[in-house]
């Protein structure tokens, strides 16, 4: 029977020795790390990840990272490369080869290929003096103090640590490339981030039943039409124009205020003028921005005309909101 106390201890310890080796990473980031990170940038072509094994794996997870931050790449199997797949690169490209041991068999017989097309090679092992690294233009060192695993055999710590620089490489990218949210967005239009980034206001902001009311319309009548409105803010109009707006907290306030004048006092007393507003055709994530700013929950939308034609709230703003059209 599994003793519960070691097996959590030996769990911990784990995570403290990938830790270490993701924390022994950043003195290296020098300039190799800069070079990589400059070749990848100016790549006219595409950035090819190749490794075998658990090598394959995480540079196919890094492949796909650097096509989300809009820098185009794939992983290649360097056994497809023997039966066809050597067509696919150029001289254009910049390679990007994974081994811990920098002496993979089947990695080492491919590279000679790669140099015959005068690619860049950039090499990522865990010895400095491998052959990848003899053969690669740049060479980033992973190497590891030991892997995490009790035996200090499987690939853990030296394949976090893989992966976390392939992760540093991306963030640099984002840097260097100025790559903005927009840009990741384009790039990702199915997700929850691509639709706030580049939907608009218009299709999540409310249209039925706008609680309307004038400026000298009584309190009395105005709460009940910013209850049934279900918004917490009345619109005030004047000859169809925005000229105010008076929120659930206005309403609060004034109560206590004004005690048993509050319902016969009109709504011109206690309204916001120049209330907030955002265009129909703004994007959603800035009118998340301007809410944010101003600390209030809620915008007015006006059409091309500047007329009132809708409400925005942080909700609609929100990851994992639905879109109301």
């Amino acid at each position: 029977m599994m003793e519960k106390e070691t097996i959590i201890a030996t769990a911990k310890q784990c995570l403290r020795d990938e830790a270490a080796a993701i924390e022994s990473l950043i003195p290296r980031l020098d300039e190799q790390f800069m070079r990589a990170v400059e070749a990848i940038r100016d790549c006219k072509g595409k950035i090819v990840v190749t490794g075998v094994g658990k090598s394959g794996h995480v540079g196919s997870k890094i492949a796909s990272t650097l096509a989300s931050i809009g820098t185009p790449a794939f992983f290649l199997n360097p056994l497809d490369a023997y039966h066809g797949d050597l067509g696919m690169l150029s001289e254009a490209d910049v390679v990007l080869a994974i081994s811990y041991s920098g002496a993979t068999e089947e990695l080492l017989r491919f590279l000679p290929l790669i140099q015959a097309k005068k690619i860049t090679i950039i090499g990522m092992s865990g010895h400095a003096d491998s052959l990848l690294a003899r053969y690669s233009d740049i060479h980033l060192d992973i190497s590891v103090e030991r892997e995490a695993d009790p035996l200090n055999l499987v690939p853990t710590a030296s394949t976090t640590a893989t992966l976390a620089l392939g992760d540093a490489l991306a963030s640099a990218l984002v840097e260097a490339k100025r790559f903005q949210p927009t840009d990741f967005a384009r790039l990702h239009p199915g997700g929850d981030l691509g639709r706030k980034l580049l939907a608009k206001v218009e299709d999540v902001m409310f249209t039925d039943n706008l609680p309307f009311v004038t400026p000298d319309m009584k309190l009395a009548e105005a709460i009940e039409i910013v209850t049934n409105g279900k918004l917490g803010v009345g619109i005030v109009l004047e000859n169809g124009a925005l000229v105010g707006i008076i929120t659930d907290g206005d309403i609060r306030r004034a109560m206590l205020r004004l005690g048993q004048s509050f319902f016969a006092t009109p709504v011109a007393d206690i309204m916001s003028r120049n209330p907030k507003t955002i265009s129909k055709d703004a994007k959603i994530v800035d009118a998340g921005e301007t809410m944010n700013h101003y600390s209030i929950h809620s915008l007015v939308v006006l059409n091309n005309d500047a007329k009132v034609c809708g409400v925005i709230d942080s909700f609609s703003c929100l990851p994992g909101t639905r879109f109301y059209h």
